[in-house]
C-alpha cells in the first residue's frame, strides 16, 4: 500500500476530480473567496485557477507530498501562494483570526479527525469571516445510505481514508460555524458516492 499512496493514488485523485460537474460547482463558489485564504486540502491545485482578483494570498494544506508537487505547477498568476505539508488536524502555522475565507472542497471525507481539523479552520479564520465547502458525504435516501455504510470500511482503505458516509453539515456545525447557505444533490456517478453538499458557514 505504501506505493501505491505515494504514486498512484495522488493521480488517481487528480484524475477523478477533473471532470465537468466538479468543475462547474468549483465555478459557483470558489470565487467568492476574498482577502487572506485557507485552503484546506488543495491537493494537485484544481481550485487555483478559480480565485478571483479579490484574494491576495492563498495558504495550501495538503498531506500529500506528490499532490502538492502537481499544484506547484499551477501556480502563476498574481496570486501568492504558500504550501503546508501537513494533515489539517495538526496546528496550523497561521495566527489566530488572521484568516479571512476558508475553502474545502471535497476534503472532509478524508480527515482522520474532523473536529479538530474543523477547530483549526475556526481558530484561524477572522470574525466575519466565512468557510466554503463543497464535500460529499452522507445521502438522505436511506438505501443509499445502507450502501454508503456497507462500502466505507473498504471503500476508505483503497481511496485514501475517503469516507462515503459523513454527514457534513452536523460536522461543520458542531465544530461552531453557524450554515448561511446549504445546498445538497447528486453529482453524476453511483449515487453512494456522489451525494454533495455545497454552502458556506460562519464561525460562531
Amino acid at each position: 500500500m505504501g506505493l501505491y499512496r505515494k504514486y498512484v493514488l495522488p493521480r488517481l485523485i487528480d484524475l477523478a476530480m477533473r471532470n465537468k460537474d466538479t468543475a462547474c460547482l468549483r465555478a459557483d463558489w470558489v470565487p467568492q473567496a476574498r482577502g487572506e485564504v485557507l485552503e484546506v486540502g488543495i491537493g494537485s491545485g484544481l481550485n487555483l485557477p478559480f480565485y478571483s482578483s479579490q484574494v491576495q494570498h492563498v495558504y495550501g494544506v495538503d498531506p500529500s507530498l506528490e499532490l502538492l508537487q502537481m499544484a506547484r505547477r499551477k501556480t502563476a498568476g498574481p496570486i501568492k501562494v504558500e504550501f503546508f505539508t501537513q494533515s489539517a488536524e495538526l496546528h496550523l502555522p497561521l495566527g489566530d483570526s488572521t484568516i479571512d475565507t476558508v475553502v474545502m472542497t471535497w476534503t472532509l471525507c478524508s480527515v482522520p479527525d474532523t473536529a479538530r481539523a474543523l477547530g483549526q479552520m475556526k481558530r484561524v479564520i477572522k470574525p466575519g469571516g466565512r468557510l466554503i465547502f463543497i464535500e460529499h458525504g452522507l445521502s438522505d435516501d436511506q438505501r443509499v445510505v445502507t450502501w454508503q455504510n456497507r462500502m466505507t470500511p473498504l471503500w476508505k482503505r483503497i481511496a485514501g481514508g475517503c469516507h462515503l458516509n459523513r454527514k457534513i453539515d452536523d460536522l461543520i456545525a458542531g465544530a461552531g460555524f453557524r450554515i448561511l447557505d446549504l445546498r445538497t444533490c447528486y453529482l453524476p456517478g453511483p449515487r453512494p458516492m456522489t451525494y454533495t453538499y455545497q454552502g458556506s458557514a460562519a464561525p460562531v
